[in-house]
C-alpha cells in the first residue's frame, strides 16, 4: 500500500496485523480522493477508525492543513504513528488512541472532511453520524465506507447523502451539508 499522489507520493504505508483492519483498496482510495481533490487544500481532516491512517495521510499529501487520526486499537496507533512520521507529516497530524464516540463527545474541533471506515456488522455508523455532524464545518464533507447491508440515513442534521457508489463488497457514501450555500 502506497500514497497515491501529492507530496508523499509513492511512500509505502504499513498496516496493522490481524483481521480487524481492512485497508481501503487503492482503487477506492483513488476514487474518493479524486472526487475530493479540490476540497483537500487547507482542510482540517478527521480519520475515525483510522487503521493505517492512509486516508488522512493521502489528504495531507494532497494539501490538507491538519489531520486527526483516531483508532481504539494500539496496533493501529503504532502503525499510524510510523506512517505519519515516514511520510513527513508528524507536525500536521494528531494521533489519538480512543473509541470514536468518546473522541467526538469530548473534542471541540471542527472538521472540513471526515473519513469513517468502522468495523463491519456493528451498526456503529447510525450512532456516530449524528454526533459527527455536529463537529463538522458548515461546508463539511463526511465520507463513509461500509458494507451494503449497513442502512444509513439519507439525512443527518443538515447533511444529505449526495453520492453513493459500490466497489465490489463495499459502498462509499458521501454526505455534504445541504444548507451550506443557503447564506
Amino acid at each position: 500500500m502506497r500514497v497515491i499522489t501529492g507530496t508523499a507520493r509513492g511512500r509505502r504505508l504499513i498496516t496493522p496485523e490481524g483481521l480487524d483492519t481492512r485497508p481501503t483498496t487503492d482503487k477506492v482510495k483513488e476514487a474518493i480522493c479524486s472526487s475530493l481533490q479540490f476540497d483537500f487544500p487547507e482542510a482540517n481532516v478527521l480519520d475515525l477508525f483510522a487503521g493505517s491512517g492512509q486516508m488522512a495521510i493521502e489528504a495531507l499529501s494532497r494539501g490538507a492543513r491538519r489531520a486527526t487520526l483516531i483508532d481504539a486499537d494500539q496496533r493501529a496507533i503504532t502503525c499510524i504513528r510510523e506512517n505519519v512520521k515516514g511520510c513527513g507529516f508528524a507536525d500536521q497530524a494528531t494521533v489519538l488512541k480512543s473509541d470514536a464516540v468518546s473522541f467526538l463527545q469530548r473534542t471541540s474541533d471542527r472538521f472540513d472532511i471526515a473519513f469513517l471506515d468502522p468495523p463491519y456488522r456493528h451498526d456503529i455508523l447510525q450512532q456516530i453520524l449524528p454526533i459527527l455532524a455536529e463537529k463538522m464545518q458548515k461546508n463539511g464533507i463526511i465520507v463513509c465506507e461500509h458494507e451494503p447491508e449497513c442502512k444509513i440515513p439519507e439525512r443527518i442534521l443538515h447533511f444529505e447523502l449526495q453520492k453513493q457508489k459500490k466497489y465490489g463488497k463495499i459502498i462509499i457514501s458521501i454526505y455534504r451539508n445541504a444548507d451550506a450555500d443557503a447564506d
